[in-house]
């Protein structure tokens, strides 16, 4: 089993043919996920070989939908038009967008978000690494290599570092899902929607956390963790050492007094039974421990 994405999905990429999703489409189909199709109105009819695999370019997402049955959607679009590509894929009734694209101005963030709430369409990102249901499909820039083996641990996060950290630690256990659902102020699917879904697949055993400093998505997920999760929970905070006042790499890593410090959020989660490692390498020991399994030496 896995979230959101499995060996079923079939996936357009929305900005294939420049440079970045070039490269990660070829990616994506050597992780074994079914790329359908491309999206560009300037190239519409012309395809693609990747390695021997021609990917057809379409004028509009609606006709890859058409074409191909597409569920799907990976968005490299520069952030200037990013806006209109993810209302275009909306609009064409797509189930899942997965915004990869870094640097979108945050109304127009609230903008596509908002319309997307009036939908069907669940939007991942943006400014995110992407999804992976390793040994099913891989939807975004998360490196395949590093997460091989399909198994029992859900991991949500809101940093691509940490999630291609947690998931080199913890490869011999193995992930239902990981999702990176970015760090910018105002992103769609959150830490709470990922919980929801692991805490009902049969095949997610325990859940890893990762969050930042910044805003107080940590603390939510914290209520909703005590009222509805059942799973084990295991979390971490980046941004133990920021200076108050300063952003830290994602948009919406800013302390203001003590609102959205990693303290205060450690406290909330360890309040509601989740253990909250002090560095990635010691989380990943904190999984070990809850899983079981012996610490390799």
């Amino acid at each position: 089993m896995a979230i959101f994405l499995t060996k079923e999905s079939k996936v357009l990429v929305q900005g294939m043919t420049g440079a970045e999703g070039m490269k990660h489409t070829r990616r994506m189909l050597e992780a074994g996920t079914d790329v359908v199709g491309g999206v560009n109105p300037r190239k519409a009819g012309q395809s693609v070989d990747f390695d021997g695999r021609a990917v057809p370019v379409f004028g509009s997402v609606a006709d890859g939908i058409a074409a191909t049955g597409a569920d799907v959607t990976v968005v490299f679009v520069p952030p200037p038009f990013a806006k209109a590509a993810v209302i275009e894929a909306v609009d064409a009734g797509i189930g899942l967008a997965v915004v990869i694209t870094e640097g979108i101005p945050v109304h127009d963030a609230v903008v596509f978000q908002a319309y997307a709430e009036k939908s069907e369409t669940r939007i991942i990102g943006p400014n995110c690494p992407g999804l992976i249901s390793p040994g099913q499909s891989n939807a975004g820039i998360i490196p395949a290599d590093i997460a091989t083996k399909p198994g029992k641990i859900g991991l949500v996060s809101k940093s691509g570092t940490l999630t291609y950290q947690l998931m080199y630690e913890l490869r011999e256990i193995g992930f239902s899902s990981a999702v990176g659902i970015g760090g910018d102020p105002v992103v769609g699917t959150t830490h709470i929607d990922a919980l929801a879904a692991f805490e009902a697949d049969p095949d997610t055993e325990l859940i890893v956390l990762i969050g930042e400093i910044g805003g107080d998505a940590e603390e939510r997920a914290a209520s909703y963790i005590a009222d509805h999760v059942t799973k084990p929970v295991v979390g971490y905070i980046a941004g133990f050492t920021a200076p108050e006042g300063k952003t830290m790499g994602h948009a919406g890593a800013i302390v203001s007094g003590s609102s959205g410090t990693a303290e205060a959020k450690k406290k909330a989660l360890e309040a509601v039974g989740v253990r909250v490692g002090s560095t990635p390498s010691e989380t990943a020991r904190l999984v070990l421990d809850r899983l079981a399994v012996p610490t390799p030496s």
